[in-house]
């Protein structure tokens, strides 16, 4: 089973994305903040991170980077979420190597079809 990593520090929006992505048929793992993020990455090497830009530890962008310098972490392809439109904030994210850049709220059609993009999937349960 496929492994998506949620990095969000909103417990609302985090257990959303958690059962929405359960729904689908993959293995949700849930992080709320940077530190978590890297452990999970690490450990579980999931197959695709969503990554919220406004962590409370260290940003979404600075996380990325470090995920993208370690080797145990750094081809895993990572979806940029915030709530903030910012042609800046999407500079930065796209050098340290951001797959997509996403605006919330996210369309639940957009969020199935980035995850079958980045983990060549299928939905195995349900439709959305």
């Amino acid at each position: 089973m496929k492994k998506i990593l949620i990095v969000e520090d909103d417990s609302d929006f985090r257990e959303i994305m958690n059962l929405f992505i359960t729904k689908m048929g993959y293995r949700a793992i849930t992080a709320k903040n940077s530190y978590e993020a890297i452990a999970f990455a690490e450990a579980e090497a999931p197959d695709l991170i969503f990554m919220d830009m406004q962590l409370p530890d260290v940003d979404g962008v600075n996380t990325i980077a470090m995920l993208k310098q370690n080797p145990k972490t750094s081809r895993i392809p990572v979806v940029a979420l915030t709530a903030w439109i910012s042609a800046l904030g999407e500079e930065k994210a796209s050098k340290v190597g951001i797959a997509t850049y996403s605006i919330k709220p996210v369309l639940l059609q957009m969020l199935k079809e980035t995850i079958e993009e980045y983990t060549h999937g299928s939905l195995t349960r349900g439709e959305v």
